[in-house]
């Protein structure tokens, strides 16, 4: 067994496809089904059975999978511990999360001033879909990350520093698709894509479920990720709801966005554990801090 068909593994049951899967890991299918087969041979269980859309775990499989993806996770933490002692460097890396368009423009501008600030330090963005920037920071993988609230931040020290209303993406040739402005009412029949790889409160949040009528979204296709989401709504499948700076940071020719104007904005807060805290850690937070109240003093363009 070797660490590379763990991550070929975990890549498998979060994609549900191996055609998908093959894609994110930039290997070919067969390669991919060959690898998938010889694992299964070597533990003497079947791990997927296959079904129109794609695959799913069997009961053998989830729990394999499961150990699976904390095998990985522990082997990037002793990669990320090697690599703080490189040669030529200083030893110091610093890992940020974050989650599709973010906090917007305030990552980037984050990470510049603080390179500017503290050279010897390097700094590593590390991408993670749909909530799972929390998971991230408790296994290891992140050692602060900007997260979308709510979410789960027991045992973490939080900041709110980014905040931003809520679009709707849909389709360009949608009936709504020329309105700057909408709101529940109007997408109350529409179908929702959502994704179940997110704990349930986050998912609910961002659906507004319930609706204040009481009533539930009319729950459309699921989706991985960002760009599965995305090309959902573009074919007519689905609408979705987002954070603004999607629609700037996922610009695209066949998606409209409008503003949703009667619900609470997104909060971004920067996280990280209690019990990992180090000085990069404080001092990057120092700078994304100090730049998120530069960013609310400053004249709105």
């Amino acid at each position: 067994m070797e660490l590379r068909q763990l991550r070929y593994l975990v890549a498998i049951a979060e994609a549900g496809n191996l055609g998908r899967a093959a894609e994110a890991l930039h290997v070919s299918q067969p390669t991919l089904s060959y690898a998938l087969k010889t694992l299964e041979s070597e533990l003497r269980v079947r791990l997927f059975e296959r079904h129109p859309g794609g695959v799913r775990a069997t009961a053998a499989g989830e729990e394999v999978v499961a150990e699976a993806r904390r095998t990985v996770a522990q082997a990037d933490r002793v990669r990320a511990a090697a690599e703080r002692h490189w040669p030529g460097g200083s030893g110091l890396l610093l890992r940020v999360g974050f989650e599709a368009s973010g906090a917007g423009e305030l990552i980037t501008r984050a990470r510049a001033e603080f390179a500017r600030r503290h050279p010897g330090i390097r700094v590593e963005p590390k991408r993670f879909d749909w909530g799972q920037e929390v998971a991230a920071l408790r296994d290891g993988r992140a050692d602060v990350a900007f997260i979308w609230l709510p979410a789960d931040t027991s045992g973490l020290r939080t900041v709110v520093v980014h905040v931003e209303p809520r679009v709707v993406g849909l389709p360009a040739a949608h009936r709504l698709a020329g309105r700057g402005r909408v709101t529940l009412d109007d997408i109350h029949d529409e179908p929702l894509t959502w994704t179940q790889h997110a704990p349930r409160a986050w998912v609910d949040w961002w659906a507004v479920n319930p609706r204040p009528d009481g009533s539930s979204p009319r729950w459309g296709p699921t989706n991985n990720n960002v760009e599965e989401m995305l090309e959902q709504v573009a074919v007519g499948a689905a609408i979705c709801i987002a954070p603004a700076s999607m629609a700037r940071y996922y610009a695209r020719p066949d998606l409209a966005w409008a503003r949703l104007t009667d619900v609470e904005p997104m909060r971004v807060a920067l996280a990280w554990p209690r019990q990992r805290e180090s000085e990069p850690i404080r001092e990057f937070a120092s700078v994304v801090q100090e730049l998120s109240r530069a960013g609310r003093a400053a004249p709105p363009r």
